[in-house]
């Protein structure tokens, strides 16, 4: 796997670390396949219960690396292929279904700038712990884009449609505070510890009842676009899923003995 993403599995969480500080993590070709397959890895592995989604350097990621781009849109001109923008279904699209679709958590440690597609990935993470050094922006109108990596799906269910419509039409730095007030963020902390403390957010998740996890994430997404009746349905559907599970076994036995449980992730 490319250096220009980093990937590490330990203690039931697969760490992923977008590596091109230089570039402010902008996304080249080798770092959005790199991602990727990272995501895809996570995704698929079974040892692996939560997902930290993190980066070096003073931004987490700038979007698409408007240096290549350019370079790729001077091509397709001279050659008619129009292939530039088949990145959004061929890399985009695979990394933010992966982060939103699969069943274990992913928090998002945002140290820095986080704009076009990179406010995406942020976004489809299920918790973003932020530094207060650290801002967002849709940047997409901009540069004459429209928006993608699922951002017209995710920002407009945190924010509502009007504010989302405000950040797409009108890009602007979001800082830190506004973000948390606005519900981008869930909790902001000094840029000093975001490392310490992502990690260790995301270490609890992967020791915690992660077949309840799953099904919370998937009861959230199917309820964002199903009626209340069906919603109802799903959820006893998913609460028998967890009810037969040993760490619901595990938390009830623990509880009547007043223990700390010690979760399975079965």
């Amino acid at each position: 796997m490319a250096d220009t993403v980093l990937y590490e599995v330990g203690d039931g969480l697969a760490t992923i670390t977008l590596n091109r500080p230089e570039a402010m993590n902008a996304m080249n070709t080798e770092a959005k396949v790199a991602l990727r397959d990272a995501v895809q890895a996570a995704a698929a592995d079974p040892s692996v219960r939560a997902v930290l989604l993190t980066a070096t350097g003073r931004a987490f990621c700038v979007g698409q690396d408007l240096k290549e781009h350019i370079g790729s849109l001077t091509a397709d001109r001279e050659s008619g292929s129009g292939q530039t923008m088949s990145t959004v279904r061929e890399h985009y699209n695979p990394i933010v279904r992966a982060l939103t679709e699969m069943p274990k958590p992913v928090v998002a440690g945002v140290n820095g700038v986080a704009a076009g597609a990179g406010f995406g990935f942020a976004l489809a993470a299920d918790y973003r712990i932020v530094a207060e050094t650290a801002s967002f922006n849709t940047s997409f109108a901009g540069v004459a884009l429209t928006a993608d990596s699922g951002v017209s799906w995710t920002l407009p269910k945190l924010i509502g449609p009007g504010r989302a419509a405000d950040l797409l039409l009108f890009p602007r730095t979001v800082k830190a505070q506004e973000a948390y007030e606005l519900g981008i963020a869930n909790r902001l902390v000094p840029a000093e510890s975001l490392a310490a403390e992502a990690e260790a957010l995301a270490r609890t998740l992967a020791t915690g009842p992660t077949v309840a996890y799953a099904a919370l994430k998937e009861s959230l997404a199917f309820a964002a676009s199903h009626s209340l009746a069906e919603t109802l349905e799903k959820e006893d559907e998913l609460q028998t899923r967890a009810g037969a599970s040993e760490d619901h076994a595990i938390a009830v036995r623990a509880f009547i003995a007043k223990k700390k449980p010690e979760y399975l992730g079965r």
